[in-house]
């Protein structure tokens, strides 16, 4: 079993026991609960992609704990004149494990 989610403006697929990277989820510690909205449910060769039973569905996760993405580095430069800057940035992510893609 697996479904679609959407989580932080993209759609991701996940199963149970999957670790997601997703955008920084605020005030959200490590060991507490989050639920997704499934936007598709895989099941046993079952595709569910009507809303009015997507939303008896619910994909529950566990907040394992803060990740950062990889630094990048930004150079920007005019020729002739002197300007140079140098501006880097690391992207802060929250790791997911799903828990539960179930029908309540």
């Amino acid at each position: 079993m697996y479904a679609i989610v959407r989580c932080g403006g993209r759609q991701e697929k996940v199963a149970l026991d999957d670790v997601l990277t997703v955008d920084k989820l605020a005030d959200e510690e490590a060991g507490s609960s989050v639920t997704f909205p499934a936007l598709l449910v895989v099941d046993d060769g079952t595709v569910i992609s009507d809303p009015e039973e997507l939303s008896a569905y619910q994909v529950t996760g566990e907040v394992v704990g803060p990740a950062k993405g990889p630094k990048i580095n930004m150079i920007h430069y005019r020729n002739k004149t002197g300007y140079k800057r140098r501006q880097g940035h690391r992207q802060q992510y929250t790791q997911v494990r799903i828990t539960g893609i179930e029908k309540a």
